[in-house]
């Protein structure tokens, strides 16, 4: 019935279309009504009858401001054109971050477009690059002593501690940000006394943080400028930084399905929810405190763009809400920090946990869309 009555109201629409004066014109329906206040006429102000008093003056609930236009007025009116936005000088694209002893350069860029200008900084200063791996956004430096180095460079590491024959190498990690398209860039050193031949392993922090430290800033230094003169794009480092050992989907000793997230929870908490809004369902609410996202797997996504047609809404082919409710699949999915790494579960509630086929699919698609 409800399909009838639009056709009808488009055969209404359409045979009455001979003449659209009456629809678009200056007197139609659909007028522009822009310029009606310019003929609006002031009202007398409310008056109360002599024997009511109140306790609060009654003033106008929607006054006139001062500074408009005069009431002569007339003719169309014309919305002027915004003003230029002032221009201000734009902020680095690479700014220092520090936590205790702890010092990295935070990218407003994404990992494909830092790696190419870090690899370029050591290349310059004299570092033989040893082993380069773009897809996981990391790369390391080959042994070398200070003198094999550009000069500032030699000064910045013999300032640092290093000693005049001793060797260091340097690895490099780019992580993707916890804010989409930007980057953080970690620098370790290793150092050696000369002469010896043994392989020293990499620390997961800093141990000569004056070293770290003068590279730090002698990088971030490097990539403003290079930024201002434009950059490259590794096509490598442009794939996903998350590998297995980072990511991995296995069960848990109940033989529930998990997704293993090596990385902290704030970080895991914004991929986990960028991966969910690429899905084919719809993110109906989250609970940050709880490390809660609520999905429908019964709805497509919702997009900001996807405002019904006229005809749509005419035919009234949006689902009411009673239908939405009853074809309704929703869980939620748990992120939970489990010592350095954090465990993804798919629950039907609080007491259940998803079917297993639910839980593989919803997690198989967050781990595809990492990255």
């Amino acid at each position: 019935m409800k399909r009838l009555a639009g056709l009808s109201a488009l055969a209404l629409i359409i045979s009455s279309t001979s003449g659209c004066g009456w629809i678009w014109g200056p007197e139609g329906y659909f007028r522009d009504r822009g310029s009606d206040y310019l003929e609006a006429q002031p009202s007398q102000p409310m008056q109360l009858p002599p024997d009511v008093t109140v306790a609060k003056r009654l003033d106008p609930l929607l006054p006139i401001p001062r500074n408009v236009a005069d009431d002569t007025a007339k003719g169309e009116f014309e919305v002027p054109r915004p003003q230029p936005i002032s221009a201000v000088a734009d902020a680095s694209d690479y700014s220092l971050q520090k936590s205790g002893d702890s010092r990295w350069i935070m990218a407003q860029r994404p990992p494909a477009e830092v790696w190419p200008v870090a690899v370029q900084f050591f290349q310059d200063n004299g570092f033989r690059m040893d082993q380069q791996r773009p897809q996981t956004g990391e790369f390391t430096t080959a042994w070398q002593q200070p003198s094999e180095l550009s000069a500032t460079m030699a000064k910045r590491l013999q300032a640092g501690g290093v000693a005049g024959d001793g060797e260091t190498r340097i690895r490099v990690r780019i992580e993707p940000g916890v804010q989409r398209n930007t980057s953080e860039v970690y620098v370790v050193s290793a150092q050696r006394p000369a002469g010896s031949t043994a392989d020293v392993d990499f620390t997961t922090r800093s141990v000569n943080t004056g070293v770290d430290s003068a590279l730090v800033d002698e990088m971030l230094a490097s990539m403003s400028r290079i930024s201002e003169k434009g950059g490259s794009v590794s096509l490598l480092a442009a794939g996903s930084f998350d590998t297995p050992s980072r990511v991995s989907l296995s069960e848990d000793g109940s033989g529930n399905v998990v997704l293993n997230l090596g990385e902290d929870l704030d970080r895991a908490w914004s991929s986990v929810g960028r991966a969910l809004e690429q899905g084919q369902w719809r993110v109906e609410d989250i609970n940050r405190s709880l490390g809660l996202y609520y999905i429908n797997l019964a709805e497509k996504a919702e997009k900001k763009d996807d405002e019904p047609g006229f005809f749509s809404k005419l035919f009234g082919s949006a689902p009411t809400k009673e239908e939405v409710e009853t074809r309704a699949e929703r869980y939620q999915v748990r992120l939970s920090k489990v010592g350095d790494s954090v465990q993804v579960t798919v629950e039907k509630n609080i007491n259940t946990v998803a079917p297993a086929e639910v839980a593989r699919k919803v997690l198989g698609v967050i781990q595809d869309n990492l990255g």
